[in-house]
């Protein structure tokens, strides 16, 4: 019984670390997708709204 302790113990970093890790992708999935959506084509009725100005401007070829 002692050893199934202290192996949970042992591991008790999975999660926390698991998390966060997928907290901080989930955090960078959204920004770029917020940025590609700012810089695509708008959609019907907003064509004439302003570009926030955190959304840097991408030249399109």
């Amino acid at each position: 019984m002692d050893l199934l302790l202290d192996f949970t113990a042992a591991s008790s970093q999975f999660p926390v670390s698991a998390t966060v890790l997928l907290l901080v992708g989930f955090i960078a999935a959204a920004g770029i997708g917020s940025i590609a959506w700012y810089n695509s084509k708008r959609p019907v009725g907003w064509e004439d709204k302003e570009r926030p100005d955190i959304v840097p401007e991408i030249d399109k070829e």
